[in-house]
């Protein structure tokens, strides 16, 4: 959420800013509102101070023994008046707050400007694209001969677009998991998690899933939970409502879960495959810093699930998104793509992204500064390190050989306890 201090001393430069985003985005509507709630406020105020002059007035009148019945009446009216201007201002509150709750960061001055994704800025590459002498097949195909996804019986079980992983399959997939939740706690220094895999609709807010998202969570029918659709909604929450001291920050943490998402709005979007699937899982990677270290900590988060890659020695890139592309949310993105050669292209495996207080506003994460004792919100970061089945698919797609076999990566061996399929 947006600071409405920031909104009311400079509403040009916001609007400025929400407008690299989406030429349609502006806070006059909450300028508006807030010129009404605060013009209301002061004429409470004012109510107020007159009802207590008036009220100390009839108790030396009754001292005097005075008539006080119009004096009374006159206060009785006052109160009424406050009272119909608290209930306006509450109605004032609500919507404002709904209008900040439904207008999305504004992007880092360092974000590139773009209309489009076509406007993403590669920023390295790493690893030169697998180059194959004889006909590859798409993860897909590899996954049904090898008997290790069976994409017909998962959505038997389910419905479209959920997947069932077995023998092999389940195999390389929690090996994959407990890979990354190692280089992540043992290597990198995260604090692993294992949270609830259903977050109630406040905390579903504070990352801004809600309200914007509505439509593509997985709702509980007759209770205030949802699907998590990323272990960062319940990780970045865990300290909603609470004041960390100084020394607490930064704070790592990471944690397995699956995903939930209805994907809505991407019908006939990679519907063949792992690409893009309802129930996924996923590593994910969680910080609380102080303002003036987060963009260094984005930077090493994002080296962080590099460092992923780079260990399974999958060709892949990073993409500096522009402020059409990135997230809701964030004010900074970075994407890293790995190579499918199916695709013959880079697909997205993680974003990792500062969100410098928005979600920490929303969350009321805060911190108490050590020099001036004050509190202050934290900037909350965080990024897939990595997505798993993703990850999957472009370990069959890039190591498979020949003969119809797939390399196992060498760094899996020992989780996997096999070194093919």
């Amino acid at each position: 959420m947006l600071d409405i201090r920031l909104i009311r001393e400079n509403p040009e430069k916001i609007n400025e800013l929400l407008k690299r985003r989406n030429p349609e985005l502006s806070v006059d509507k909450v300028i508006e509102i807030d010129v009404e709630r605060r013009k209301i406020q002061t004429e409470a105020d004012e109510l107020r101070a007159l009802r207590k002059t008036e009220s100390q007035k009839i108790g030396e009148m009754k001292k005097r023994g005075e008539n006080t019945d119009s004096i009374q009446e006159e206060v009785r009216a006052i109160g009424d008046k406050v009272k119909a201007l608290e209930e306006k201002q509450i109605e004032l509150d609500e919507k404002q707050r709904t209008l900040l709750l439904n207008i999305p960061n504004i992007p880092d001055e360092t974000t590139p400007i773009g209309a489009s994704e076509d406007d993403n800025v590669e920023v390295h590459r790493t690893g030169e694209p697998v180059k194959f002498d004889f006909e590859f097949k798409p993860h897909w195909d590899i996954a049904e001969a090898k008997g290790i996804v069976d994409f017909e019986r998962g959505v038997k079980l389910s419905q479209s677009r959920f997947v069932m992983y077995r023998g092999k399959g389940a195999r390389l997939e929690r090996a994959i998991i407990e890979f990354f939740l190692d280089l992540h706690t043992l290597e990198h220094g995260y604090e692993e998690i294992m949270p609830p895999f259903m977050a109630n609709s406040a905390t579903m807010t504070g990352t801004g899933q809600l309200p914007k998202f509505a439509e593509d969570m997985y709702k509980c029918q007759d209770e205030d939970l949802y699907l998590i659709p990323t272990a960062e909604v319940p990780v970045t929450n865990i300290y909603a409502n609470e004041i960390l001291s100084e020394e607490d920050l930064p704070k790592y943490m990471t944690a397995y879960t699956p995903c939930f998402r209805r994907e809505a709005g991407s019908a006939g979007k990679d519907t063949r495959g792992l690409i893009r699937v309802h129930q996924f899982n996923k590593v994910e990677m969680v910080k609380l810093t102080t303002p003036e270290s987060s963009p260094e900590e984005h930077e090493k988060l994002t080296q962080n699930a590099e460092k992923c890659l780079e260990l399974l020695g999958l060709p892949y890139r990073r993409v500096a998104l522009c402020t059409a592309d990135i997230g809701f949310s964030a004010n900074k993105c970075f994407d890293l793509e790995v190579w499918m050669p199916s695709y013959n292209t880079y697909k997205e495996i993680s974003s990792c992204s500062n969100y410098g207080d928005y979600q920490a506003r929303r969350a009321n994460i805060r911190y108490r500064d050590k020099e001036s004792g004050k509190t202050r919100f934290v900037h909350t970061i965080n990024g897939s390190g990595l997505a798993v089945g993703r990850t999957f698919a472009a370990i069959l797609e890039n190591f498979q050989q020949e003969d119809g076999s797939v390399i196992i990566p060498e760094v899996l061996r020992k989780y996997t306890g096999f070194d093919k399929i």
